[in-house]
């Protein structure tokens, strides 16, 4: 399975510049783009590794790394454009892996990303499995059924519930899951992500008369039980 990366970082174009690269190695990326946020995905998710910015909105860098550090100890790599020396201490004693300073050659990044994998391997563990009333996905086998009936979804669809069902209850945008589940380099419009939204409806909801995939009218989708 591809390791994930979790990518705390304000400016957006460098956070997509670094996103694209990290794909292109295989990594699996999620964004945030400020500090309370990327604390809550990083205590709620499950990551190989944090790059993290240290000047950031909300929250700054410094303090979702102390935050972080009682109850986690997801290898982090802060990035910021400050190199002084006393500012790489600080980080370090804060429970930092490793300090890169902007500007950077992505190569360097990639190399110490390499490196605190190898320090920190991720333990085997049993096939993920999300689940969402009597909907089931299987992501190492690739396989959904709903209540124990197997459903045949092509790639694109899988890849879609799988990205509602990691973030169940939430509401997704449709600008959100076409960078999470298309690319955001994905030229098409956003009414394709309304298309397999009702390829989905079609194969779970209505084949199995349940209702998991909800639409909130002006914002996106989210996958939630009835009730």
């Amino acid at each position: 399975m591809a390791e994930r990366i979790l990518l705390v970082e304000d400016e957006e174009k460098l956070a997509r510049m670094v996103e694209l690269e990290l794909r292109y190695e295989g990594y699996e990326v999620e964004k945030a783009f400020d500090g309370r946020t990327g604390l809550e995905r990083a205590l709620t998710g499950e990551f190989d590794l944090i790059l993290l910015d240290i000047m950031l909105p909300a929250l700054s860098g410094m303090e979702v790394l102390r935050r972080l550090r009682k109850e986690r100890q997801t290898p982090v790599i802060l990035l910021t454009a400050r190199d002084a020396v006393v500012d790489k201490v600080s980080g370090l004693d804060a429970g930092a892996d490793d300090y890169v300073t902007k500007p950077f050659a992505i190569e360097e990044l990639l190399a110490r990303i390499r490196a605190a994998l190898r320090k920190h391997p991720a333990a085997p563990a049993e096939a993920p499995r999300l689940t969402c009333g009597p909907l089931s996905m299987d992501v190492e086998r690739h396989e959904v059924s709903v209540s124990g009936t197997p459903v045949e979804l092509t790639r694109r669809e899988f890849d879609l519930l799988r990205y509602l069902l990691e973030n169940k209850e939430k509401v997704i945008s449709r600008e959100s899951l076409l960078d999470n589940v298309w690319g955001f380099d994905f030229a098409g419009e956003t009414n394709a992500v309304d298309v397999y939204i009702r390829f989905l409806r079609s194969k779970l909801d209505e084949r199995f008369g349940v209702k998991l995939i909800h639409t909130v009218r002006g914002v996106g989708y989210v996958i939630r039980e009835e009730g």
